[in-house]
């Protein structure tokens, strides 16, 4: 689902306003990964990643704010950077930039992605080439190629892994 999500828009409603952007980047955290909140069973930290798919699954961790796509019970995709859909919109390069530009916070954490606030929409065009390569800011299973790039993308987070393997 992580490769999947890349051309999908995030969108935020607030109030009569609508801002967001065009997915570039993404990461992958699936069962038996040690990497993952979920790899011990249900908190109340991360309950959220134990209901339905497509639900939002938003943590705090270094005073930011890092926002996720429930795919099945225990497992997210990271929405890791975006394209601005707007010039007006802050730099979404890099998860807490994405939820700090959009102004996703832990009030959004498990509201529904497609009728919610919060909503991801399918995109008009998905990237040519995907680079995947290991996760960054990690520091369990950091060896995992589960981070999905739109290669060449100038809104994707650095380090930029340009010319490694394609998925």
């Amino acid at each position: 689902m992580a490769r999947e999500l890349l051309g999908a828009w995030i969108v935020v409603r607030t109030g009569r306003a609508l801002h967001g952007g065009r997915i570039v980047e993404t990461e992958a955290y699936v069962a038996e990964d040690a990497a993952n909140h979920a790899r011990r069973g249900p908190t109340p930290r991360n309950r959220t990643m134990f209901g339905p798919p497509g639900s939002l699954y938003v943590y705090r961790i270094h005073q930011v704010h890092c926002a996720n796509a429930v795919t099945r019970p225990g497992e997210a995709v990271l929405l890791r950077a975006a394209e601005p859909l707007s010039s007006g919109l802050p730099s979404l390069s890099g998860p807490g930039r994405l939820c700090r530009g959009l102004g996703v916070t832990r009030d959004d954490d498990g509201t529904s992605l497609v009728d919610g606030r919060v909503r991801i929409v399918s995109g008009d065009s998905a990237p040519e080439l995907i680079v995947r390569a290991p996760r960054v800011g990690i520091s369990r299973s950091v060896e995992l190629p589960l981070r999905f790039l739109w290669e060449g993308h100038a809104s994707v987070s650095r380090p930029r892994p340009w010319g490694r393997t394609t998925a």
